[in-house]
């Protein structure tokens, strides 16, 4: 019995040995290192964490955005970042971000990019087992702790104050300052002067994000001969507004709703002999027997690419312009985030993250299918330089109450990222 079970711990012991040699071939002295500062340093990470996601930050809160912004701020010139806080115009009713940046001269260019802003306000930290629950735990203030662990452990190993890179944290993400063009200002510009932009946003599984869907939004406004409901359908009278209002998101539906990666969502409809949408509410009055003159629709539209979006948008404009006898019609379009397009350099990048994972014995790294997200900050560069998102923690219930991020997910993803960091700046 002794001998046999002898035999079993020296099985297992070869079968230790063996992982463990494997594991130091296939990742140098350098990137041991990193990963042994990341082993010993979780709990301080899970730390940092709670400590976050106890201070409120919803979009549209100025100060508790800005308050995670400098807790941020304090630990990136701890490490040797220069860093500094970037105020929006009071009118846009947004904090604004963060940008810390290294000051060496060798390796590519890299820009990290998270954000600090949430959807709801509300539930505090609290963990249970691997989850660890709070209202952005896993949107992504766990993702911004990887960020932030990563380039401690690169810190603490040597192998950040020569690197070339700067951080951007968003604090309006989750509802982006209008115009976009002052909101996004600055992260354009550090994108021009970068090579490859890396994106904390939460990981799905075992896989990374090559591409995600742009969002913009339409409104339908349509107008209508009125009058006595018993002229309805007939030559002087018409159908009405609601009618035609019908008629247009029914044929957006028939001619759009197949094509992949193209979803379109009419939100909020209001109509009658009177109507008015502003925003999400509207109003709208009428009697049975008179026939509706306005009717006023709103949604959404998501797409793959520019070619995507404006074509879909064209056939909506030819829709529209059938207008039913007595009914005119008109829509318009705003634009939000732009698509985070897959190109080839997007996989480029994602095979870089795989071999690190696969290096660190973590298994292959797929690719998201792009329809799996939604719009996010990266797309805004996305054009600009090559990317990668969806290198943050694991988690679940983003916007919803029970939000909470896996607890187990944290030292895996941090190493990856960390190593992916390290032999893109090499």
């Amino acid at each position: 019995m002794r001998r046999a079970i002898y035999r079993t711990t020296l099985a297992f012991m070869l079968v230790a040995l063996s992982f463990t040699s494997s594991y130091a071939q296939k990742i140098s002295a350098d990137e041991q290192k990193i990963v042994d500062y990341l082993d010993a340093h979780m709990t301080e990470a899970i730390g940092t964490l709670e400590s976050i996601v106890n201070i409120e930050s919803p979009s549209e809160d100025v100060a508790g955005v800005k308050q995670v912004g400098m807790v941020f701020k304090r630990e990136f010139e701890a490490l040797g970042l220069t860093a500094r806080w970037i105020d929006m115009p009071p009118e846009m009713q947004r904090a604004g971000h963060l940008v810390a940046a290294t000051t060496g001269t060798k390796g590519k260019r890299v820009l990290l990019l998270g954000h600090i802003d949430t959807v709801l306000r509300g539930e505090k930290f609290k963990r249970e087992g691997n989850k660890a629950f709070g209202t952005g735990s896993s949107d992504m203030k766990a993702g911004d702790v990887v960020l932030l662990f990563a380039l401690k452990a690169l810190q603490a190993t040597g192998n950040l104050k020569d690197s070339r890179i700067t951080v951007m944290l968003t604090g309006d993400e989750e509802s982006a300052g209008r115009p976009i063009n002052i909101s996004r200002r600055d992260m354009i510009a550090a994108a021009k002067e970068s090579d490859l932009a890396l994106s904390f946003e939460g990981t799905v599984g075992n896989t990374a994000t090559i591409g995600r869907r742009g969002s913009s939004n339409w409104r339908l406004e349509v107008e209508a001969r009125t009058g006595h409901s018993a002229s309805i359908f007939g030559a002087s009278m018409g159908s009405g507004a609601i009618f035609e209002a019908s008629r247009i998101v029914n044929q957006f539906y028939e001619a759009l709703h197949q094509e992949k990666y193209l979803t379109f969502n009419p939100s909020v409809i209001v109509g009658g002999t009177e109507a008015a949408l502003d925003g999400p509410a509207g109003t709208a009055s009428g009697k049975t027997n008179v026939v509706a003159a306005k009717a006023i629709v709103m949604g959404d539209l998501r797409f793959i690419s520019e070619e995507q979006k404006e074509a879909a948008r064209a056939k909506m404009r030819e829709i529209v312009a059938r207008s039913l006898p007595r009914a005119s019609s008109k829509i318009t379009f705003d634009d939000g985030y732009p698509a985070m397009t897959p190109s080839a350099q997007n996989y480029a990048l994602l095979r870089q993250m795989d071999q690190v994972s696969q290096d660190l014995g973590f298994g292959k790294i797929e690719a998201l299918d792009p329809g799996a997200r939604g719009a996010g900050d990266i797309a805004f560069v996305s054009s600009l330089i090559p990317g990668l998102d969806g290198i943050g923690a694991g988690g679940n219930g983003a916007h919803a109450a029970g939000e909470f991020v896996d607890l187990e997910s944290l030292p895996k993803i941090t190493k990856k990222a960390a190593l992916l960091i390290y032999r893109l700046t090499r």
